[in-house]
């Protein structure tokens, strides 16, 4: 049996839904493109989107998790490529005060989210 499938969403998990949201429509420029919410308040998922892609980037918010996730040594991240300028969006990243790490030999640095997960930034290929 040969299985085809493709990538749908990646989830993180926030613990402040709002500034999640504000945080990856500044940084990223993504925006919510559906939501659904637990009949009982206990959850609240939020799928955001590039506009180009239909990779969804979904955020849990969970009602009775309210201190912040354990990470732990967990190297997995997201990774994007932005249009434009990429000096310029890395100066605006660093003006955010998200810019974790970089490495300049390689070409490549990252933004944390306000739950710390690591975001690559890389610029488009071509």
């Amino acid at each position: 049996m040969e299985i085809k499938s493709r990538f749908d969403h990646f989830n993180v998990n926030v613990t402040d839904l709002d500034r999640s949201i504000a945080f990856y429509h500044k940084a990223l420029g993504f925006t919510e493109a559906s939501r659904k919410e637990a009949a009982d308040g206990s959850f609240v998922l939020v799928y955001l989107t590039d506009g180009v892609s239909p990779f969804l980037l979904e955020l849990t918010w969970l009602r009775d998790h309210d201190q912040p996730y354990e990470l732990g040594e967990n190297e997995s991240h997201l990774c994007v490529r932005v249009d434009g300028d990429y000096d310029q969006v890395r100066a605006f990243h660093k003006e955010m005060g998200c810019v974790c790490f970089e490495n300049e030999e390689m070409g490549l640095y990252f933004i944390h989210d306000p739950d710390d997960y690591w975001i690559e930034v890389l610029p488009v290929k071509g």
